[in-house]
């Protein structure tokens, strides 16, 4: 797992090249206020926008998460924690005002790039988080 990319990933690369080509100046792997070890993706931090792009397997993807069968209970307990951090992150940042956009790294990124402009120009996400 210690050669798992988690930042820089190719869906966050996309998304963010259609935002910066829209003309959207944003901060990546921001640290999340008052979680350490915790950091946002994409955040828009003068309107408090925070985006995340979550993998599939690691996040537990309704359509495209797969169980491993080797060591199939410690791998259901390691990524049942990640979606419980997930919730408890969100809820965190929902608390202190920010509005919270998640994404699958399936979605496709012209799609996320106009959800988070829509946000971003109305600071009132439509888009429903998955967590």
């Amino acid at each position: 797992m210690s050669r798992q990319g988690s930042r820089d990933t190719a869906p966050e690369v996309a998304v963010r090249k259609l935002l910066h080509a829209a003309g959207l100046r944003y901060r990546v792997n921001v640290p999340v206020p008052g979680m350490p070890r915790r950091t946002i993706d994409i955040a828009f931090t003068k309107t408090k926008i925070a985006i995340f792009l979550d993998g599939c397997f690691w996040h537990g993807c309704p359509q495209h998460a797969t169980h491993p069968k080797a060591n199939a209970e410690w791998w259901r307990t390691k990524l049942d924690k990640n979606m419980a951090r997930d919730c408890e992150t969100t809820e965190h940042l929902k608390q202190i005002g920010w509005t919270v956009l998640r994404f699958w790294e399936h979605e496709h990124p012209a799609d996320i790039a106009r959800t988070v402009a829509e946000a971003r120009g109305t600071s009132d996400a439509s888009h429903k988080p998955h967590v």
